[in-house]
């Protein structure tokens, strides 16, 4: 399926220009037959060997190889239409994936022949990188290249220090405390997914999460230690990723004698896969193997404040909106980023023969 129905039988009532909406996001596997084939989607160009991609299948074995991002990502489609109707507007809804069915040329195809002619598009992803925003782009535009451009699709600005999103991110963290009885100076590790150190060192994507991470203690009124930490790093061990990676880092707090942390999947926006295994099976087992007890906060999702956040995001896109919201230092992204920001990282030459 390429379109969602949930708004099929109501008339169209634009918001500005956009007559539909597109969900892009990642994509994932609906069962153990899909999880090679998608593994070599995502990798595909990259050299990776087979025996890594079978490692890898083995994680999704563990949820029967479904991941949970499918059914989110439908969630998320459900809240936006809801919020769309009670700001009196009615869009169909499209969702494409990079990845996995429905993949986003198909979705594209389905749009055009809908006679959808302007559309907006929402990235599930909040920060920017080349895996986490260009590549997005570039799929994009590709898709739109194949149908001659026959329809035309905007895509809001990235949104990472947006004052809702993080707003969002600080009560998921409130409650993860209220919830466990924690006090406020309670130690914090804030993840995210690691890059090659060559693909980060071309975008601010470190700077981004280290203000937001200070935002969001801000936003929460906490008063203890906090840093971000990354988990989900791949590829050859011999290529340099950001660290530390957070089994790492429990094991030295471990050796401080810290006894609890909460961690807070800061770069992810639903709990998917890379949350329900990288967090909560393999960084859990560390955790408790080392004596500490690990208490997660829940992903924005479908959080009231994202949802309503992402709408005024395609009103601003839309010129309806004209106030452009952001804190910290960095200011709003412009609406289209420069052709140079977040280049691919540098490829390393082939070995010779």
């Amino acid at each position: 399926m390429v379109r969602s129905d949930l708004s099929s039988s109501l008339r169209v009532m634009p918001i500005g220009p956009f007559e539909s909406l597109l969900l892009l996001s990642f994509g994932g596997p609906n069962g153990n037959d899909d999880v090679i084939p998608f593994l070599e989607n995502v990798t595909r160009g990259r050299d990776v060997p087979a025996e890594r991609l079978k490692v890898v299948a083995q994680q999704y074995a563990m949820f029967n190889g479904k991941s949970p991002i499918n059914e989110q990502n439908l969630g998320l489609l459900e809240a936006l239409s809801e919020e769309i109707a009670n700001r009196n507007y009615s869009l169909p809804t499209y969702w494409g994936n990079r990845n996995w069915h429905p993949f986003l040329t198909d979705t594209i195809q389905q749009m055009a022949a809908d006679g959808h002619q302007k559309s907006v598009c929402l990235v599930t992803s909040a920060f920017s990188s080349y895996s986490g925003c260009r590549q997005y782009h570039q799929d994009l535009e590709n898709s739109l290249e194949k149908m001659d451009n026959q329809i035309e699709i905007t895509r809001v600005r990235v949104f990472w220090n947006h004052p809702e999103f993080l707003g969002a991110v600080a009560e998921r963290l409130a409650e993860t405390l209220a919830d466990s009885n924690l006090p406020q100076n309670v130690r914090v590790l804030f993840t995210a997914h690691s890059l090659p150190e060559s693909m980060s060192a071309a975008c601010d994507y470190t700077d981004q999460l280290n203000e937001a991470s200070e935002l969001i203690m801000d936003l929460a009124s906490l008063s203890g230690e906090a840093e971000v930490v990354y988990q989900s790093r791949s590829g050859p061990p011999q290529i340099p990723w950001l660290e530390p990676d957070i089994n790492d880092r429990l094991e030295e707090l471990a050796a401080q004698q810290v006894a609890e942390v909460v961690v807070v999947p800061l770069g992810f926006v639903s709990d998917h896969m890379e949350v329900l295994y990288d967090l909560d099976t393999l960084a859990a087992t560390t955790a408790q193997d080392l004596g500490i007890k690990l208490h997660r906060a829940h992903t924005v999702g479908t959080h009231p404040r994202f949802i309503a956040m992402l709408i005024d995001l395609i009103e601003e896109a839309a010129g309806i909106r004209q106030d452009r919201p952001a804190l910290g230092a960095c200011g709003p992204r412009p609406d289209q980023c420069a052709s140079n920001c977040c280049p691919p990282p540098a490829r390393r030459p082939p070995a010779r023969p």
